[in-house]
Order: structure tokens, then sequence, then C-alpha cells
């Protein structure tokens, strides 16, 4: 339940941003689909440098790619009983690093 929370929180907050815009007679500041790819670009480059860290370090590009835990990053995680195991997961491996 705590997974879908942040879903709807988000879906709330477009909302109030599109009703604000929408209020005051003016577009978003980007096309949906030029958004998204941007978001992509974020996301991905946010990636580079813990990546580049484990190659490095000696790892190939698939195995730097999972220590990083980019795919969760990236993709995220779905709400139910599988993305809160991964989650777990992830917190205790952050836990250990610290």
């Amino acid at each position: 339940m705590a997974g879908m929370r942040a879903y709807l929180l988000s879906l709330g907050a477009g909302l109030v941003v599109g009703i604000v815009y929408s209020l005051l007679n003016v577009r978003s500041p980007a096309p949906p689909v030029v958004a998204l790819v941007g978001l992509l670009g974020i996301l991905l480059g946010e990636q580079i440098i813990p990546v580049a860290r484990h190659m490095l370090e000696g790892s190939h590009l698939a195995a730097a790619w999972q220590q990083s835990q980019c795919t969760p990053h990236i993709l995220g995680l779905l709400p139910g009983r599988h993305g809160q195991a991964m989650q777990q997961g992830i917190d205790s491996k952050q836990e250990q690093r610290t």
C-alpha cells in the first residue's frame, strides 16, 4: 500500500499543476513525449558515474549495471509484495555500504 501512495501523490501533484496551468491559460513547458524523453535522459545520466566507478574497479558493463542497481532506479518498483521485497533488499544493501 505504501508503494501505491507514492503513485497517487505523484498523480495528485500532476493534476494540481495541470489545473493551475489551465487556470493561467498556459501550456505545459514541454510536450509530454519530449518531457518523458528528457526524464529518461536524467535517469540514465544519474547512472553514468556509479556504473563508471564499478567499471574502473574491473567490473564488466553488465556487472557494473547490476552492482549499481540501475534497473530498479530507472524503471522503479511496482507496488505490491514483489516491489516491497526488492525495496527491502535494496535498502539492506545500502545500509551495508555505509
